[in-house]
């Protein structure tokens, strides 16, 4: 196994345990390194479907963390090829869903004292 392989692996586990989607989780994975990568690149490092990728880029557009860019085939014909590439460095992402999940346990510990106090 090589070590990119066991560094996306890693990723994408300690991803999903922070409750990351799968498809975002991988898709995260493969464009980690700041590497610009087509929809059919990202399906066939990650082993992810062309629908899961293309959920995965909703919400890493909404997120504003990638740029994504269209380019005319060589031939001319069919859809343009789309090109993916974070804009937001992975640490930064990090800091983001580190944020995320501290708001989300400050809710829920609201709540819980909010409980404490009723019952």
């Amino acid at each position: 196994m090589n070590e990119q392989y066991t560094k996306d692996s890693e990723m994408v586990e300690l991803l999903r345990k922070l409750d990351i989607s799968r498809p975002v989780a991988k898709t995260l994975a493969c464009l980690s390194d700041g590497k610009e990568l087509t929809s059919h690149t990202i399906e066939m490092t990650s082993g992810l479907r062309q629908p899961e990728v293309s959920i995965a880029m909703r919400y890493l557009k909404s997120n504003d963390w990638i740029d994504i860019r269209e380019e005319k085939r060589d031939n001319g014909k069919g859809r343009p090829v789309k090109y993916y590439k974070l804009v937001v460095p992975m640490d930064k992402i990090i800091e983001k869903i580190e944020e995320n999940i501290i708001e989300e346990s400050r809710i829920i510990l609201r709540n819980i004292e909010e409980l404490k106090k009723i019952s």
